[in-house]
């Protein structure tokens, strides 16, 4: 039985999302989901809870006292990428890049050692885990081990607790570890995201609990966006705006409600790795002995 839960946050701005990019229209607001990280932080903070916030480090490019609200509120601070870009359709060059300077650029402008990563939309790249470690990340949480859903992703993993990421890509360096999102047991569909959206906050909830039975810590996700009240842009899908802004606060608020520990997603990590070495990354250094904190900002 598992008592933790990880609420990971993809954190970019409404305007950074596909939905947005391939739309005919505009919008002449900026900044659209900020609200959202401010509204995390409180309501966190009100449950005695903690996050993983996987950032594109554009955001802390533009915005960096948000970024390091997060970072000064206690949550993890992960890299989502620098501009939200998909990976496989980028040049390798252009892959490691990508990587490695939101990693650069996130660790300057929090303080914080930057250890986890998730790539934009879960789509990985042939290159991926080679240049994360390259990089010198630890883990990787991009896989959801979800039946296919057309259009989207799913149907490639069956992935459901931290292990290496060589159980992903047998070429993947040792060392790197692999933390998937979860889905639900039998219906194999994502517990957040979307699909909370779709089917309302018990759908998760009881996901959440049937991974707890099995000894599985169920790691969530969602998007500021999502959370705050989304103008209206030509050509965004209608699906994008269903059930954000106040529906979808209240959603969070009720999963934190619930009776799990929230906690960062590397400290998942840390404790496979601190209870069976080998089988999560193959190595028995912790992530942990990395610095949280930088000597020099």
């Amino acid at each position: 039985m598992s008592d933790r839960a990880v609420l990971s946050i993809d954190f970019e701005l409404f305007s950074q999302t596909p939905a947005y990019r391939s739309a005919s229209g505009e919008m002449a607001e900026t900044g659209v989901g900020l609200a959202g990280g401010e509204f995390l932080r409180e309501t966190l903070r009100d449950h005695d809870a903690t996050a993983t916030c996987f950032v594109v480090s554009e955001v802390a490019e533009d915005y960096p006292d948000a970024v390091t609200a997060l970072a000064d509120a206690g949550f993890e601070i992960g890299s989502h990428t620098h501009s939200h870009r998909h990976l496989s359709e980028l040049s390798p060059a252009d892959c490691r890049e990508e990587i490695g300077r939101s990693k650069a650029i996130l660790e300057r402008v929090t303080g914080e050692s930057v250890t986890g990563f998730r790539a934009p939309s879960f789509d990985i790249a042939p290159t991926q885990f080679d240049a994360l470690s390259e990089a010198g990340y630890r883990y990787d949480s991009s896989v959801v081990p979800s039946r296919t859903i057309p259009g989207w992703y799913g149907g490639e993993f069956d992935l459901h607790r931290p292990a290496p990421a060589s159980e992903v890509d047998p070429d993947a360096p040792a060392g790197l570890a692999e933390l998937p999102v979860s889905v639900m047991p039998g219906l194999r569909l994502p517990l957040t995201g979307t699909w909370i959206r779709f089917f309302g906050p018990r759908y998760t909830i009881l996901g959440m609990r049937l991974l707890a039975r099995r000894g599985i810590t169920p790691v969530l996700y969602v998007h500021p966006w999502e959370l705050v009240d989304l103008p209206a842009v030509e050509g965004v899908p209608s699906r994008v705006y269903y059930h954000t802004g106040d529906w979808m606060r209240r959603a969070i608020a009720r999963i934190l409600e619930q009776d799990f520990t929230f906690t960062t997603a590397r400290s998942v990590v840390e404790h496979s790795i601190a209870t069976d070495p080998a089988g999560a990354t193959g190595t028995a250094v912790s992530v942990g002995e990395t610095e949280n904190r930088l000597e020099e900002r």
